[in-house]
């Protein structure tokens, strides 16, 4: 008679999830979390949900929301294993999409699933986050970390990010009142942000050995270049926010994909692509790529992160507390198709 092999107990460690590292983790971000409460957070963390005060100086509040994540951009901070800078770029690209209708950032969550919970990787992510919301004044009120082991490679993990606002009614920012002759501002971005990153990774791939390879152009290694943080232009623009009829975040699609969804009925824009020197970060990826013209302005945002629209009048005045907007075009009435010609 056979004797029956008694089953070792299973785990939740076996399995491959470590409640333990999950621990270990909140401890580590605890101190970073709480530099960005202020008064209005009225929970700690480690509750099942965070409490928000909504200031009693707004007359008529308007709740203003959006998420995002970094996208492939990860792959690159995997492979570089750095991790501190793309914290960065998911608030601020939050931030900058509800920044298009006037909204003042609240408070900010994320979500972080990984093959295997590395607490010191969610340190430096965490502290990523941390910083971007400290200076731009908003709440990193809770979040949530997923280890999913099956799912995700032990060394990859994903990032998402939601983000509150608010704005008065009355000062909601709509693009409604944009008509022809209005000028277009650019605002300069700090490289691609956190878009076109596919095709980045399609023409240089993502072997460290090369990622790591100084190029004289760039001034610094192509990884160096391809991780420079998303740009926030709250801080810069908030106080010429009265003088704004609209305002377009270049995210993905480029200039032709975002500057027209501000634009009312019948109008287009016209872009004067002389008025701005193209970033050296951009004409390398198009020579190593060979990627016409056509094609890098629908991917990436070619320089530019933020485009304003206001009344030619308005101009100097954004300009002199702005110093680095410079006028990139005007809106025109459409001719044809073409809601953005680019010339």
């Amino acid at each position: 008679m056979k004797r029956k092999t008694k089953k070792a107990p299973q785990t939740y460690a076996a399995a491959g999830v470590d409640i333990h590292a999950a621990d270990r983790a909140k401890e580590l971000i605890r101190k970073k979390v709480r530099t960005t409460f202020g008064p209005e957070v009225l929970t700690d963390i480690g509750l099942f949900a965070g409490l928000f005060q909504l200031s009693d100086s707004y007359k008529q509040p308007v709740l203003v929301s959006s998420v995002d994540g970094v996208g492939t951009k990860l792959k690159l901070a995997i492979a570089l294993d750095k991790h501190d800078t793309v914290g960065i770029d998911l608030v601020n690209h939050c931030i900058n999409d509800i920044f298009t209708c006037g909204a003042k950032p609240l408070f900010f969550l994320d979500y972080i699933a990984m093959g295997k919970l590395v607490p010191e990787r969610v340190e430096s992510i965490v502290s990523g986050l941390a910083q971007a919301c400290s200076d731009a004044d908003c709440a990193l009120i809770g979040g949530e970390t997923a280890e999913m082991p099956g799912v995700y490679a032990a060394g990859d993990y994903d990032l998402a990010g939601f983000i509150v606002g608010v704005v008065e009614r009355k000062k909601i920012i709509n693009g409604r009142t944009i008509k022809t002759g209005d000028a277009i501002l650019g605002l300069p971005s700090t490289g691609l942000h956190t878009n076109g990153y596919s095709l980045v990774r399609r023409i240089f791939g993502t072997v460290p050995s090369k990622l790591e390879t100084f190029y004289p152009e760039l001034g610094r290694t192509l990884g160096e270049a391809l991780l420079e943080p998303h740009r926030c232009y709250y801080p810069a623009l908030k106080s010429s926010l009265p003088l704004i009829k609209g305002m377009a975040h270049i995210t993905g699609g480029g200039i032709p994909g975002n500057l027209p969804r501000i634009f009312p009925k019948g109008l287009a824009a016209k872009i004067d692509k002389r008025s701005w020197k193209i970033p050296p970060i951009f004409r390398l990826i198009q020579k190593r790529g060979n990627v016409d013209d056509k094609e890098m302005y629908h991917v990436f945002n070619m320089g530019v992160g933020m485009m304003v629209v206001c009344s030619p009048d308005e101009v100097s005045k954004i300009i002199a507390t702005v110093p680095k907007a410079w006028i990139i075009g005007e809106v025109v009435r459409m001719s044809g198709e073409e809601r953005v010609i680019i010339a």
